[in-house]
């Protein structure tokens, strides 16, 4: 799909897709669609909702709903974009003139940027394993009214989402901790970043031992990816900032010795999605001339019931010199996470922001759209809420209560790695909390939104990418946070 803007409606599009508030006319419409006909045929004009209807030169129309005009927004036009493109079909040429509908005095550039991320991001279809293409998608998009500079930045981030779900759609036999190394290492190439990978060998030497433990069941040997950028190549104290991004890469989970129901081990191939976010945004991070000093943290590894696999009971130390008996080896995530998190706090950051795939309990709390957001700075994740909101991203706020501390208590080592069964999503995250010391730090639990089990206009079903436009928004904006107290 190519995109561009363009000041005016192209004159060789062959559909032309309009937007229309309930109970109007279409503001600035290149055609003028009466309240009475579309409501004739049932179009209420609710957020991307679309109507077709054949022109008078044999071109389509698309009457496309934007939703109450006074709470029209950026994720708004997004969404709608998205939906004129699936039901423009094989389009040749389809010409997008939602920014008309975008109130007066709201800045066109973040609604143009975000209409371009839904063009493309709608017409995603992972085929890589099928013997015929996917539906086919309008050849060439024009976002009317839209800025060069915004329709390109939205192009570029949609990309950028479009990698993550490749990465993670990957069958779990072709996406495995080598494989992905090998795909950071591409990146890394394409990008301009400095990629470092960790085998088996030094893993062991730098003592990441939860790392290690986890790895042990399966014959595939894990992986510590490292991903550097630095904003133009100048030196480090120059940049706004550092953050450091660390992302789970559980290529696949079987639950270990813990092991999972059959129905259960499905889509585990998406258990690494929090690295392939990683992975994704770092990859973009030159191409947007993001101002931050950055760098990706990825342990991969695998998760199986082999016969050197740990076992319930078992003790192992972190990178930190810290404890943790493994009660349960399919709480595996936040093992590996905890060496990745303490080199990130030994980098001595502005920042650290995880992102995993971590509990089921943030599914059944938050449901397949919201991801939950911890954290130990208020104003790192005052950003990350800001930048959710103007991605499209949901997050929602859960606690760190100091007082369900206690609930991690082990006998035999530092702490457990699961609680009694309640609060599973909350004493995950104090589990990491112990591995980032006095660097502000944020964790995103993208549980639930990282997988689509029924697809929508933005993403098929399968990997979602959820993730990357908020991280990739907060880093273009990032002020590094006063240090925790």
């Amino acid at each position: 799909m190519k995109l561009e803007a363009r000041r005016s409606c192209p004159a060789d599009a062959d559909v032309l897709a309009v937007p229309v508030l309930p109970g109007r006319t279409s503001p600035g419409a290149q055609v003028s669609l009466s309240v009475d006909f579309l409501e004739a045929r049932g179009f209420e004009g609710r957020v991307g909702e679309v109507l077709a209807l054949l022109g008078d030169d044999g071109s389509t129309v698309l009457a496309v709903g934007v939703g109450d005009p006074d709470t029209i927004t950026a994720d708004t036009l997004r969404k709608s974009a998205a939906a004129a493109v699936r039901a423009a079909g094989p389009a040749r040429h389809l010409a997008l003139t939602l920014l008309a509908a975008l109130p007066a005095g709201q800045d066109a550039g973040p609604a143009a940027q975000a209409m371009a991320e839904g063009a493309a991001l709608a017409g995603y279809a992972f085929t890589t394993h099928k013997s015929t293409d996917g539906p086919a998608r309008a050849h060439r998009v024009t976002v009317v009214g839209g800025d060069r500079d915004a329709v390109a930045r939205g192009a570029r981030v949609a990309r950028a989402v479009i990698l993550a779900r490749d990465l993670t759609n990957e069958p779990p036999g072709t996406m495995t901790p080598r494989h992905l190394a090998a795909a950071a290492q591409r990146l890394a190439d394409e990008g301009g970043l400095v990629c470092t990978v960790w085998d088996e060998g030094v893993i062991a030497a730098e003592r990441l031992g939860g790392l290690a433990g986890v790895a042990r069941g399966s014959d595939e040997p894990a992986r510590l990816i490292r991903l550097v950028y630095e904003p133009d190549g100048a030196a480090p104290d120059s940049a706004v900032g550092h953050v450091v991004l660390v992302g789970k890469g559980v290529t696949f989970d079987s639950g270990g010795l813990s092991i999972k129901s059959a129905d259960g081990m499905m889509t585990m191939k998406q258990d690494m999605g929090g690295g392939a976010v990683v992975l994704a945004v770092m990859s973009a991070l030159a191409d947007l001339r993001v101002p931050v000093r950055v760098t990706g943290i990825v342990p991969a590894t695998e998760n199986l019931p082999g016969p050197r696999a740990i076992k319930p009971g078992d003790v192992l130390r972190f990178r930190n010199g810290k404890t943790a008996e493994v009660l349960n080896t399919d709480a595996e995530g936040r093992l590996i996470l905890a060496d990745g998190l303490s080199l990130a706090a030994e980098a001595e950051p502005d920042a650290v922001i995880d992102l995993a795939t971590l509990t089921g309990a943030v599914r059944t709390a938050l449901g397949t759209e919201i991801a939950g957001l911890m954290g130990t700075s208020e104003p790192l994740c005052a950003q990350v809420e800001a930048a959710s909101a103007r991605a499209g991203e949901a997050v929602w706020r859960l606690p760190l209560p100091d007082r369900y501390r206690r609930l991690l208590d082990s006998d035999v080592a530092d702490m457990k790695n699961i609680g009694p069964g309640t609060a599973g999503a909350l004493l995950a995250g104090l589990f990491l909390r112990e591995f980032v010391g006095d660097v502000p730090w944020a964790h995103l639990d993208i549980a639930g939104p990282a997988w689509a089990d029924a697809g929508d206009d933005l993403s098929p079903k399968g990997a979602t990418g959820f993730g990357v436009r908020m991280v990739l928004e907060l880093l273009a904006s990032f002020e590094p946070p006063p240090g925790n107290e």
